[in-house]
């Protein structure tokens, strides 16, 4: 294995800690801490408790990841505000 080369896992988020980050339960039911990628705070993609991810992580630290995916979901979340109401100007 190559320096460099990272392990992917599937998760899912069961709690948010502060400043980014989440503890992640992968499927071989190993816990980890993990923190958002850049590109998904560049274009504000949001994580809550529940929504499955993928983790990257380095195998010299099992117990650390950076999540880089949230998979979508046909169910909607919850909370999630109403669609905006078109405007249209009065003319």
């Amino acid at each position: 294995m190559a320096k460099e080369e990272l392990v992917e896992f599937e998760g899912l988020i069961t709690e948010l800690l502060p400043e980014g980050r989440f503890r992640v339960k992968l499927e071989n039911e190993h816990e980890i801490l993990a923190y958002t990628a850049g590109k998904m705070k560049k274009h504000r993609i949001r994580a809550m408790v529940g929504d499955r991810v993928t983790v990257e992580m380095t195998p010299y630290d099992m117990d650390r990841g950076r999540i880089t995916y949230r998979h979508r979901d046909n169910a909607p979340r919850v909370g999630a505000a109403h669609p905006r109401p078109q405007y249209r100007g009065g003319r």
